[in-house]
């Protein structure tokens, strides 16, 4: 008979607003957080900390401890484009700032040139949503394209055809690596990014390594070279894990010295995956959330 699964933890260290790829604002999902029962929360909008002044504000009147964090995009030769997350970095640090700015400027243009390669398809693209995203300041990424493609009415008989009927099917279809219009991106190695994290006072975290690289080897051998750079913990905890990349995550922790936190990913109550606080497994760890907790 199987072990009964770990209650829902009570932290959840990694989430996302309308300031990236997430469906609610700043102040909105430190809400929810609190409401789902989440003491101990982190904001971590891809490449921006335009949202941390909004959910500190928003924590303090909900009595949720909040962790400043921002998830970076970086480069490595292991995978196309994985994360760090950075943790209780300063929001004002002028050059963790300057690079975050960098990476959202070429997501904007790289955005720009993937949208061309889908109109050389035959797709059409609804230009207004991410006029409208970028005239507030909000970053654009792939699933916001996706989504310009599923609305623009013109798409509908093909979407259909090839039974893309969410964003996310899209974006796994043709903005992907190795699909039809994807292109790589510029970002920061992991190296630099973990100096910019510590400049900036904070933890260098690498978030689901098993969401981006496939077998055991890979990701314990990327974590040992890693540490070598100055990593400072691992998301071993994390909504898509299972419970043997789990045990084999906490393990190398402990042998490194590293922290281990965990996440849902929150992106938005109507996220196909994303979707619900708390929705990962300790698999009866003890996690080492180091500074973090305190």
């Amino acid at each position: 008979m199987p072990a009964p699964a770990s209650p829902a933890p009570r932290f959840d260290l990694q989430g996302h607003s309308t300031v990236s790829d997430g469906e609610l604002s700043p102040a909105e999902v430190v809400r929810a957080a609190a409401r789902a029962g989440i003491e101990l929360f982190s904001l971590t909008d891809h490449d921006s900390l335009a949202g941390a002044r909004e959910a500190a504000a928003a924590a303090v009147s909900q009595g949720l401890r909040l962790v400043t964090g921002v998830e970076i995009s970086v480069l490595d030769a292991a995978a196309t484009d994985l994360h760090l997350c950075g943790y209780l970095v300063d929001p004002q640090d002028s050059s963790l700032q300057d690079a975050l700015e960098c990476s959202r400027r070429d997501r904007a243009t790289r955005l720009e040139r993937m949208a061309q390669a889908l109109r050389e398809l035959g797709w059409h693209v609804d230009e207004q949503p991410l006029r409208d995203r970028q005239a507030a300041g909000a970053s654009i990424g792939r699933p916001h394209l996706a989504a310009a493609v599923l609305g623009a009415e013109r798409n509908r008989a093909r979407l259909r055809a090839e039974r893309l009927t969410t964003p996310t099917d899209f974006l796994v279809a043709y903005l992907t690596e190795g699909r039809p219009a994807f292109l790589a991106r510029a970002a920061p190695g992991v190296a630099q990014a973990v100096a910019l994290i510590h400049a900036a006072g904070g933890l260098a975290v690498w978030a689901h390594p098993f969401w981006d690289l496939a077998t055991a080897r890979e990701v314990s051998s990327t974590l040992e070279r890693f540490v070598s750079f100055g990593l400072d913990g691992v998301e071993a905890f994390y909504t898509t894990h299972t419970r043997a990349q789990t045990d084999l995550l906490v393990a190398r922790a402990r042998e490194l010295g590293l922290i281990t936190t965990g996440s849902s990913d929150f992106h938005g109550p109507s996220h196909p995956r994303f979707a619900r606080f708390g929705a990962f497994s300790t698999y009866g760890h003890e996690p080492n959330l180091g500074p973090l907790a305190s």
